[in-house]
């Protein structure tokens, strides 16, 4: 099993002898229990899936390293057992609870969350995020409002066990537990039976949902041109649950249902509006990942060119608009559950990378996401800018197996037709440059774009030998233009416009990059293949 965000590997040394370090260890245990707990597997090595076939755990050992970090933490719960792997060698499962109410550190006063596979500090402003956010973090298992689970709405409950029991993504073993067993299993109830608040957001009646503090309210508005109010209507009698609410949503709206025709000689094709999948998966984000504990509405806005999504709370720690389409961080762990068992969302990290697909491949915008104060905002484009990025991203899908990975990257490279690979790692959120492979390389194998420079000279392009043979009839750009040629362009250019500025020429050359342009304009002037006069600024070009 590899290390997440929930499971780390230690090596016994860190518990015994010279070479223990219990303060390392206790940075790992606050981290786990500021985010949804844990557990550490103590005695398996960082690069083996086992512990030594003969490794033997001393009974006073876990004991030991209870008290130990329970010196060297504060707020955080933690239990030991001794494991029997299935080579016969031992182990220690040290389990790490999530600290619900309070914030656990350190005894030196450092605190630490969990970030995927590490642990790391918290910086000041996520501290202060986290005491605030605290507190939804258990909302989802409270129970708010005594009420035992017979007393909930029959068919809510009903359609929810059919949901369960059909679903592919749900295991027969749980499929086989009774339906007291299902609610306990996906953390409606609690151990005496009554709905926590999960339980009553799903399976709970109308009355019982508008009890509930902050169960979720929709609006949606739409504006014209001059965003005058033209249309409005709200979800706000508590009669659905959430999966109910979602395709209420969609059926109400019929402007989601408007398409786009993109036309090209014989060719046609009608690209949704609004795409049903991108319009859903927001919409499980609204309901999904916004904070229980803070008040506010859902709002859907719908304008001529854009639809907006705002739903209220800001992003979880350690997720910014900067990383969105790499990083996760479930805020309702068990809610997300239901949601992605029940097929209404993708799985973790997988719903931004639907949209970018969704997007990109029918020649839009990426999604922009921006986050206010105390809200997040999606919005979501309608016009298509790249008309040709429909028909090669199916003439792909008939022909080559891609990865969404792929079909993003080849998105945001047609959108230019020609990109630096430090600009697409920008585009795709990447740190490292090194992680383009997973996105450019098997449209390099296919020969689908082509590959120039190295270092951060680095260039992707389409192939034009890929868009022949495809025999698509994409329409000619000069972003692709070769450097011989582009010489040429501006040699053309200056014979009939004469002593003209860089910013001239290129308002007559608009296809082309402003910066290879300029580039080879002076590096033209340089080796004397152009004539200059004036200042820097002002400095004007002209044929020998």
């Amino acid at each position: 099993m590899k290390e997440n965000a929930q499971y780390d590997k230690k090596s016994l040394k860190h518990v015994q002898g010279n070479t223990a370090n219990f303060g390392e260890l206790a940075k790992d245990c606050v981290a786990f229990a500021n985010s949804h707990g844990g557990y550490l597997a103590i005695g398996i090595e960082d690069d083996t899936e086992l512990p030594d076939a003969n490794q033997k755990i001393s009974e006073d050992l876990p004991e030991s390293i209870i008290k130990r970090l329970n010196e060297n933490t504060y707020n955080v719960a933690i239990n030991a057992e001794v494991i029997t792997a299935e080579n016969g060698g031992q182990y220690i499962k040290l389990n790490i609870f999530p600290s619900n109410v309070s914030i656990a550190s350190t005894t030196k006063g450092q605190y630490f969350i969990r970030d995927h596979d590490s642990s790391r500090a918290l910086l000041p402003d996520e501290l202060n995020r986290l005491i605030s956010d605290k507190p939804s973090y258990s909302w989802e298992t409270k129970v708010s409002l005594t009420v035992f689970w017979k007393d909930c709405d029959e068919s809510k409950l009903r359609d929810f066990i059919l949901d369960v029991r059909k679903s592919n993504r749900v295991s027969d073993f749980v499929k086989e537990k009774t339906n007291v067993e299902l609610l306990s299993y996906y953390q409606m109830i609690d151990t005496k039976g009554f709905l926590t608040n999960l339980g009553v957001l799903w399976v709970g009646t109308a009355a019982q949902r508008a009890r509930l503090l902050y169960s979720p309210i929709v609006q949606y508005i739409k504006y014209d041109a001059e965003e005058n109010k033209i249309a409005k209507h709200v979800w706000d009698d508590y009669r659905f649950n959430p999966k109910e609410l979602i395709e209420s949503i969609w059926r109400t709206i019929p402007e989601w249902k408007e398409i786009n025709e993109v036309s090209e000689g014989l060719w046609r094709k009608e690209i949704p509006a609004y795409d049903e999948k991108v319009v859903r998966e927001l919409l499980c984000n609204a309901i999904v990942h916004r904070p229980y504990t803070t008040r506010g509405d859902i709002f859907v806005k719908l304008y001529p060119n854009k639809m907006v999504i705002t739903n209220p709370g800001i992003l979880p720690i350690g997720v910014t608009v900067n990383n969105i389409l790499q990083k996760t961080e479930k805020r309702n762990i068990h809610l997300a559950k239901v949601f992605y068992d029940l097929h209404l969302m993708e799985a973790e990290g997988s719903g931004y990378d639907l949209m970018y697909k969704t997007l990109l491949t029918a020649g839009k915008d990426k999604p922009l996401v921006y986050e206010g104060n105390d809200s997040l905002s999606v919005t979501v484009y309608r016009t298509i800018i790249t008309k040709d990025a429909s028909r090669l991203s199916d003439y792909i899908s008939d022909n080559i197996d891609l990865s969404s990975k792929a079909y993003i990257a080849l998105g945001i490279i047609l959108k230019e037709r020609t990109l630096l690979a430090i600009k697409l790692a920008k585009e795709l959120q990447l740190e490292v440059d090194e992680r383009l492979r997973s996105y450019v390389d098997s449209l390099i194998d296919n020969k689908i774009i082509l590959v120039t420079g190295k270092s951060k000279g680095t260039k992707y392009s389409i192939n034009p030998e890929f868009v022949s043979s495809s025999k698509l009839q994409l329409p000619t750009t000069l972003k692709t233009i070769e450097p011989y040629r582009l010489k040429a362009l501006i040699c053309e250019d200056l014979k009939f416009h004469p002593k003209s500025l860089l910013s001239e020429i290129a308002s007559r050359l608009p296809d082309v990059e402003y910066i290879k342009l300029e580039g080879m304009v002076r590096s033209m002037a340089k080796n004397k293949e152009l004539e200059t006069s004036g200042g820097r600024k002002y400095r004007r070009y002209n044929l020998p």
